[in-house]
């Protein structure tokens, strides 16, 4: 080989070196997985919840400044902002009455919820959030919907809002600026729910408007209970608008919360939490774009093909068509809420993907509890992550807050759910 091929080939593996080590760990489109570390007792290091003190908030990055938008809420969970400008906060938790799971992990599952802030009975509501004052507050704060049974997800197609209970998809008729829906409600669909391991069921409507998405976590870990138990789950849901009439979409997805359509490609894509159990830095959660008909592992393999051998009986024909996720995002950082930046208030995050990430509770250090931010280019993620919003752990590492959902403002700011700290944060330029 000459000296010029090699000059060239040296400087191209420097510059790929280079580039992959901007990631962080678990971190990207091609992220290093370890071998799986299995053990008998969990990796438990939960992070106690607390109020915030007196006078503080999270740390916005530089240039940004963040103001509690909605504060005195009961466990907000998700939010979805309306034609008007108008804003819906899902303050939920799991459902109150469902079957609970038996054995020692269940119980330790339990209290580790609770010291997480996790505990809390399900207000079971929707506030609406109107108007901005000077100080960055909401001008009113209204009980929009009460008595639902664990919401999460809500979408308005025409003048029907569609809410995303733990065990049905509903709609109620809607009128523009209404504060509280006075109509009665119709089940378009029962969903998938039981134990409930994953309660949360998102819904997003397609850009034209006659499809509605709809995810559905799994029952389990890994499948600890056997597949019977997972009929309809670790799926997105197609609903056709038109019909009510539902199938699964893709599947093979552990726990996918956040969905959004990116503005420029007009693909669906979701936030999945990935398994635990097999050590610190497996398996990463990640955002993936969302194929019809596509099989994303779980619960035989992770992040593509990588067979899980604590599921029994293996599928080989499935573990096959496994695809590999786009992005990954740290692993146990319980990245939930998932947004594109589509505003023209702060630039920087044009077309790019927010991310709320509620934080570990299974890893040592702690990861995630921020909002992060990922570019993207020409529909695809282009470069590593940059923090948006951080200090949601003290020093010594309580919980003050636990970022959920996030979503975009009719102003272009940024409003993300805390639910832990009981607040809705708006994030905006400094001075603004």
């Amino acid at each position: 080989m000459t000296a010029r091929p090699l000059l060239a080939l040296l400087i191209g593996a420097f510059s790929a070196s280079a580039l992959a080590q901007q990631y962080p760990t678990g971190w990207g489109p091609n992220p290093a997985l370890p071998a799986p570390q299995a053990s008998l007792i969990p990796t438990l290091n939960i992070a106690k919840a607390e109020p915030w003190p007196q006078g503080t908030r999270p740390t916005p990055a530089a240039g940004l400044t963040a103001t509690a938008y909605g504060s005195g809420l009961d466990h907000p969970r998700w939010l979805y902002v309306l034609p008007n400008g108008d804003v819906l906060v899902a303050e939920s938790n799991k459902p109150k009455n469902a079957p609970k799971e038996g054995g020692i992990k269940a119980k330790v599952q339990g209290m580790v919820q609770d010291k997480a802030g996790a505990g809390v009975e399900s207000p079971n509501r929707i506030t609406l959030l109107r108007g901005l004052k000077a100080d960055g507050t909401a001008e009113t704060k209204t009980v929009f919907a009460k008595d639902l049974n664990s919401p999460f997800g809500m979408v308005l197609v025409g003048n029907d809002l569609y809410i995303a209970n733990a065990d049905a998809l509903w709609k109620f008729p809607y009128k523009t600026g209404e504060t509280s829906l006075s109509g009665k409600g119709a089940k378009v669909m029962d969903l998938p729910a039981g134990i409930n391991h994953h309660w949360t069921k998102n819904v997003i409507a397609s850009p034209d408007g006659k499809k509605l998405y709809v995810t559905v976590g799994s029952n389990s870990n890994v499948a600890d209970k056997g597949m019977e138990i997972e009929e309809g789950r670790a799926a997105i849901w197609e609903v056709d608008v038109a019909s009510g009439k539902g199938r699964i979409f893709a599947s093979g997805l552990r726990n996918p919360n956040g969905m959004a359509f990116h503005p420029q490609s007009k693909a669906l894509w979701t936030a999945v939490n990935e398994r635990d159990e097999i050590g610190n830095d497996l398996v990463p959660d990640y955002i993936t774009s969302v194929k019809d008909g596509g099989f994303y592992g779980w619960p035989y393999s992770y992040y593509g093909q990588h067979v899980d051998e604590r599921v029994k009986p293996q599928r080989p024909d499935l573990v096959a068509k496994a695809i590999v996720p786009d992005y990954a995002v740290g692993a146990h950082t319980a990245s939930l809420g998932l947004a594109f930046y589509d505003g023209n208030l702060l630039p920087q995050y044009k077309n790019g993907a927010l991310i709320g990430q509620h934080g570990s509770w299974n890893r040592k250090p702690h990861s995630g509890y921020k909002l992060v931010f990922v570019p993207f280019a020409d529909g695809k993620p282009s470069g590593p992550p940059k923090d948006i919003l951080t200090g949601f752990l003290s020093k010594d590492e309580h919980a003050y807050g636990r970022p959920v959902g996030v979503t975009v403002a009719k102003d272009g700011a940024i409003l993300l759910a805390d639910d832990v700290g009981n607040i809705v944060w708006r994030i905006a330029p400094a001075g603004k």
